[in-house]
């Protein structure tokens, strides 16, 4: 884990999950260790998070739900000017949407997150500000409390990406599958 952060803010990647719907949809493993691209969906993920060059924080401790999990990586990296929150099952998501919203908040944002084809994805950023809010979660919901009061408040800043990867998380066998046809579809444009 890498955790110097200087001015940037820290990837908080979430993997504290139990994968129940992926087991459910016929899966045999966690979805975490799943295969994905001749590697795992955890080290799709991760290899998007060293290629930003941003710290980050794995969390993934078995807690009983997102909130608890999210307050226990920001504990564990209360010295960080900001967080990146990031389910570890975004194994698509591109270095430079992280960048991106690290540079939202890097430039004053309260909030910061990506949007795809109109739709909010991740990873949700959130300034120093939100600490003590970020590390009194608990419970399934996460952050979206939060980030509905700071939308509410107009804090958050929407970044329109060309990523389709802040989208495409795996929770089931057919979100893997799909997941795999998006992977081979980018390794034949970078070869086009």
């Amino acid at each position: 884990m890498l955790t110097d952060f200087k001015d940037r803010p820290c990837v908080l990647i979430l993997a504290s999950g139990r994968g129940e719907r992926f087991r459910a949809s016929g899966g045999t493993l966690h979805k975490l260790s799943a295969p994905l691209g001749g590697s795992t969906v955890l080290d799709h993920t991760l290899a998007a998070v060293r290629a930003s060059g941003l710290p980050w924080h794995l969390e993934d401790a078995g807690h009983p739900g997102m909130g608890d999990s999210l307050a226990a990586a920001v504990r564990a990296t209360a010295g960080a000017p900001g967080w990146l929150v990031l389910p570890a099952d975004l194994p698509l998501v591109s270095p430079q949407t992280l960048l991106k919203v690290a540079d939202a908040l890097r430039s004053g944002a309260q909030a910061a997150q990506p949007i795809h084809a109109g739709q909010r994805g991740h990873p949700v950023g959130f300034g120093a500000a939100c600490g003590e809010a970020l590390m009194a979660l608990s419970g399934e919901k996460g952050g979206a409390p939060l980030l509905k009061v700071l939308r509410d408040a107009r804090a958050l800043v929407l970044i329109g990406v060309e990523d389709v990867g802040i989208l495409a998380d795996i929770d089931t066998v057919d979100d893997l599958a799909r997941a795999e046809a998006l992977l081979q579809a980018r390794g034949k444009t970078a070869c086009s």
